[in-house]
């Protein structure tokens, strides 16, 4: 990946606009989430409602746990199964804005798998990490798809690392002492209700 469009995107993002990166299932909609506006913004091209939360991407525990209660079970899962294709919701501390989690007091907490994505994110802090798409519809595997999809000036960066596709990450309830599976995905629930057991 040229350092070139890293420089780019984190560039952007510190400016507050809005960028599309790769993640380790599929292209993502970027922003700070200290950038309100641009959060805003992401809604408002998605087309997804306000009432829907968004995912947050970490580079590693250290950083979630600046946004994010981490209890003993999310700490557990979060270093088995992360980085990679599981997502946790957590309590989110008061840092993370209310726009990014719909009101929430919870937050989707992601480490992605992906370097690419990990080089940015340490450099800028927490991304909302949501698929590069219209709300409801599939996502595009391929960025000059993406390109398609939203007008240019409202994307400042398109960070192009190839083909992205994949099944989506299994969402994990870890706010409570046993883990709840909101979705499944990759990852089966088989295998990280038995981890939480202790098995």
């Amino acid at each position: 990946m040229d350092e070139t469009v890293l420089n780019r995107a984190v560039n952007a993002l510190d400016h507050g606009h809005l960028i599309v990166y790769p993640t380790d299932t599929l292209y993502a909609l970027g922003a700070k989430i200290v950038e309100k506006r641009a959060v805003l913004h992401i809604f408002s091209i998605k087309t997804r409602p306000l009432s829907l939360p968004l995912p947050v991407a970490f580079s590693d525990e250290n950083m979630v746990s600046d946004y994010a209660f981490l209890s003993p079970l999310a700490k557990r899962l979060l270093s088995h199964f992360l980085p990679g294709k599981v997502t946790l919701v957590c309590k989110k501390k008061e840092r993370i804005p209310s726009e990014v989690t719909a009101g929430k007091n919870t937050v989707a907490v992601r480490i992605p798998q992906d370097p690419v994505a990990l080089k940015i994110i340490k450099k800028t802090g927490p991304l909302v990490v949501t698929s590069a798409n219209i709300h409801g519809q599939t996502t595009p595997e391929n960025v000059s798809e993406i390109r398609k999809l939203f007008e240019s000036e409202m994307i400042n960066v398109f960070v192009d690392d190839g083909p992205r596709s994949g099944k989506p990450t299994t969402i994990v309830d870890v706010t409570g002492s046993h883990p709840k599976i909101l979705r499944e995905g990759i990852v089966s629930s088989d295998v990280i209700l038995k981890l939480s057991d202790g098995e």
